[in-house]
């Protein structure tokens, strides 16, 4: 018999789902068989498996130890994700195989912002990826596991029943605050958060042009998938697209609706530092609406002005986007995050004639 105690961090998923990561080579008729035979208890009582776990709860799992064994063989053996049998329950993306021990030529020092039992928030600088494109990458969700697991925030053998992982997605060459859950209730209310848009992101950039009036900006944007560009157009034009297609959600499905605050800070008449709050937050969303307004981001090589980013990369080397994640709000558990403007920000602001003022600017 094994009895496991429910901490904090596995709290607030349904039995089932934690049973499917701890027995993660059983197939789900056994576990479901298991519950009904009473073989799998939850504290002390018969279970369906879609109860919800608090901390504190007791799972006593009725099979002898060479059986628990044999349905944790991935975790035994080591075997990779992407060797994973493919039962209709695994959620392969879940099971990535993270390897703590490789040895990562680029590691990454994390700049941390806040931090607590359930949730932590970094700086992402600019050239780091959110998350992984190919296996061989080293993400800021790698370097966020790496903490935790160094930290003894998580032991690495508990890996295949909570990962922590980041909530919320940066550009590779887009820099600032990325959220990430380091315990299942963390995530959980992370989660929540950005889909109820209870946590306000405001964006820092620069722009072309003098930028002098706050703007509130709505209407529709549809991804090109073969340019891997996104286009925007106004509500006005939705409306009329609509008009003449008698099937709006087939319409809603090619164009999602956007909205996006512009706010002055300063500007030299020529260039405009700028603060955006995202209301929603679709792939390329400011870039794609600055372009549209005639506000380019400097460095942009998708949306941007071709002469300004030349101008931008002889004189300060500039080769990416100015687009930084600097301020987040999370007003239900009163956290306030700033993370400062990057040095090319800074450096740009100064050669330029760009007032700026460091430091937090309520919401």
């Amino acid at each position: 018999m094994k009895e496991v105690i429910i901490s904090g961090k596995y709290a607030g998923q349904r039995l089932n789902k934690f049973l499917m990561k701890y027995l993660d080579e059983a197939p789900s008729s056994f576990v479901y068989k298991m519950l009904r035979k009473k073989n799998i208890i939850l504290n002390e009582k018969k279970a369906e498996g879609n109860e919800i776990l608090v901390e504190g709860d007791k799972v006593r799992i009725y099979l002898s130890d060479e059986t628990i064994e044999k349905f944790q063989s991935r975790k035994k053996q080591n075997i990779k994700g992407d060797s994973l049998p493919k039962h209709d329950y695994v959620n392969k993306d879940e099971f990535t195989s993270y390897d703590y021990n490789q040895k990562n030529t680029d590691k990454i020092i994390l700049d941390i912002l806040y931090i607590d039992d359930d949730i932590m928030a970094v700086n992402k600088p600019v050239g780091i990826l959110s998350q992984r494109a190919k296996k061989e990458d080293y993400s800021i969700n790698d370097a966020i596991i790496d903490y935790t697991i160094e930290h003894k925030i998580i032991d690495k053998n508990e890996l295949n029943l909570f990962k922590p992982s980041i909530c919320n997605r940066l550009d590779r060459n887009t820099s600032g605050i990325i959220f990430a859950g380091i315990s299942l209730k963390g995530s959980q209310q992370l989660t929540k958060a950005f889909k109820d848009r209870t946590i306000d992101k405001y964006y820092y950039t620069i722009v072309k042009g003098c930028f002098d009036n706050e703007m509130n900006c709505k209407g529709y944007i549809t991804r090109d998938i073969k340019n891997l560009k996104s286009h925007i157009i106004s509500e006005d034009e939705f409306y009329e697209l609509s008009s003449k297609n008698s099937k709006t959600d087939e319409l809603l499905k090619e164009y999602e609706k956007i909205e996006t605050y512009f706010y002055p800070v300063s500007t030299n008449g020529n260039y405009s530092l700028i603060r955006v709050k995202l209301v929603t937050g679709k792939t390329h969303q400011i870039r794609a609406q600055l372009s549209n307004i005639d506000f380019n981001i400097i460095g942009d090589i998708k949306y941007g002005n071709k002469d300004v980013n030349a101008y931008m990369k002889d004189k300060y080397g500039l080769k990416n986007q100015l687009l930084h994640a600097g301020d987040v709000y999370w007003k239900e558990k009163n956290i306030k995050i700033h993370a400062g403007l990057p040095e090319n920000f800074i450096r740009i602001c100064e050669g330029e004639g760009i007032r700026w003022q460091p430091g937090t600017q309520e919401a």
